[in-house]
């Protein structure tokens, strides 16, 4: 090969780059809901509805984003639950649960305190074909993981409610345990602005003085607040009994702390416009605790009009191509994805080939990245009609061929395919 070919190849070769998000997209946002005080299945069923279709429904015309929900087990009568739904409403939990809108589990409830409580609802689950892999913490459950902050039991082997081995066997391994950062943007170096509100200078500063002190706490090497220095939204991890788990970080950015407005009703006050650009302006992902069936003051209309108005802020950033809104585990997944594989670009003939080895930087004993955690991936090129991409071995039948965006850089991508919601 003459000096100049092979000159230009390598040029081409360092040209490809993997692109932080996929294109066009300058951020990732998961709304990740806990369903505390979800007073029936209707309300549950209007409320994923409406976010995530564009049909007809009793908030109006429906948004078309992909915004998943959590469920839970054993619960008082009170709360919309799996037990204390009727047939219909387990049949809509089970169809939600396989198309991937229900994607966490949010611990098995207050009133599952045994290490049977946990058996009988993963039986339930595996044999209704349904898996969940992203566990949440529910307030101060005993099955919890987190001991300090959420008071659980459930990866301490000498616990009756010790289920961690039955849980992680039957899939899960994202765990968060309790971590919230006011932190706008993770992924991304953190940043304190946008903290400070000038019309509540006494409520955000202590919110920025909380924070704060959490960051240095963090730099001292305190285990509680381990996360919140690096600000990653996802870290290797292990539970009490050894087991390794992937732990991921949460955010409400309000300036009132991370415990205000994280409600149906305050949501509509953290989806602001001034919050949403500062995310694409930041470039990070977001995994935005809240819990849209905490519906007061009004329980009988799931979500108010100020928070109607911050979903369709929301479904606006996403149509002009500036955020992309997905569920936490498909947001999870695919943050996985872009730090733990391997890519090696060669040069076969005209064509550049990106061959992307799935299994370079993964823990051995978790599950392995799946084709879904691959969607989306994109890597800058400055040829992308002479470019493929092989996962382990295997050719990327269809890739999408990206105009350059604001760095002027063209791309390609594993196109990213939207989660299909069910009928009824």
């Amino acid at each position: 090969m003459p000096a100049n070919t092979m000159a230009h190849n390598i040029a081409m070769e360092e040209s490809v780059t993997l692109r932080h998000w996929p294109y066009p997209y300058c951020a990732m946002l998961a709304v990740c809901s806990d369903l505390d005080e979800t007073p029936d299945r209707k309300a549950y069923w209007d409320t994923s509805e409406f976010l995530n279709t564009t049909r007809s429904t009793p908030m109006g015309q429906g948004l078309g984003l992909e915004i998943g929900n959590t469920i839970y087990f054993d619960m008082t009568a009170d709360q919309f639950a799996y037990w204390n739904t009727d047939d219909a409403g387990r049949s809509m939990v089970q169809s939600l649960v396989r198309s991937g809108y229900i994607d966490c589990l949010h611990s098995f409830g207050d009133l599952a305190t045994t290490r049977e409580h946990a058996q009988r609802a993963l039986d339930e689950l595996e044999q209704s074909g349904c898996r969940l892999d992203v566990w949440i913490d529910h307030a101060q459950a005993v099955t919890n993981f987190d001991g300090s902050i959420m008071m659980g039991e459930g990866d301490v082997t000498s616990s009756p409610a010790y289920h961690a081995d039955l849980t992680i066997r039957h899939g899960v391994h994202y765990v968060w345990r309790g971590r919230v950062s006011s932190v706008l943007g993770q992924d991304v170096p953190p940043q304190l602005g946008g903290i400070l509100s000038p019309a509540h200078p006494i409520a955000s500063g202590k919110t920025l003085a909380k924070e704060l002190t959490k960051q240095v706490l963090s730099r001292m090497g305190n285990e509680k607040y381990a996360m919140h220095a690096p600000n990653r939204i996802l870290t290797r991890s292990q539970l009490r009994d050894g087991q390794p788990v992937y732990e991921f970080l949460r955010c409400n950015p309000h300036w009132g702390g991370v415990s205000s407005h994280e409600t149906a009703w305050g949501i509509g006050d953290v989806l602001t416009d001034r919050m949403l650009k500062q995310l694409v302006d930041r470039q990070g992902a977001c995994i935005l605790y809240t819990h849209l069936g905490k519906s007061e003051p009004d329980a009988t209309v799931p979500l108010g009009a100020s928070a109607i108005e911050g979903f369709r802020r929301l479904a606006k950033s996403q149509a002009n191509g500036e955020m992309l809104v997905t569920t936490t585990r498909r947001l999870l997944g695919y943050c996985r994805a872009k730090e733990e594989i391997g890519v090696t670009v060669t040069h076969d003939n005209d064509t550049i080939v990106i061959d992307v080895k799935t299994s370079a930087h993964c823990y051995a004993t978790l599950p392995p990245i799946i084709d879904r955690d691959l969607e989306g991936l994109t890597f800058y090129t400055p040829d992308p009609d002479r470019t493929r991409i092989n996962v382990d071995g295997e050719p990327v039948l269809t890739l999408t061929q990206n105009a350059a965006d604001a760095t002027g850089r063209t791309s390609v991508s594993i196109p990213w395919t939207r989660l299909e919601f069910p009928e009824s």
